[in-house]
């Protein structure tokens, strides 16, 4: 079933590639697509559970949906995340 979640925190390509990277470790999780524009994460997940799983990867990576907390400290996550993005897009 194809979810869409709106997520803070994404700035630009490198949080987009880092978040495909860290969902797809998900078994079950299919068509990762990260829109920059609306900072919409949408994938296919066979399983209610699946979706809450993602929630919390993103969450532990540093973008929590929107209308959870968004501390300091994921706020520093996304940043770092964000720049392993960026350098294994160069690579």
């Amino acid at each position: 079933m194809k979810n869409i979640l709106q997520i803070v925190n994404l700035k630009c390509g490198g949080c987009a590639n880092s978040i495909k990277k860290g969902l797809l470790t998900i078994e079950g999780i299919d068509n990762i697509d990260v829109n920059l524009e609306t900072s919409e994460v949408s994938f296919d997940a066979v399983s209610d559970e699946l979706v809450i799983k993602v929630k919390e990867k993103l969450t532990h990576m540093g973008y929590p949906e929107v209308g959870d907390a968004n501390t300091l400290i994921h706020k520093a996550k996304s940043f770092v995340s964000c720049a392993t993005g960026r350098m294994s897009s160069e690579e």
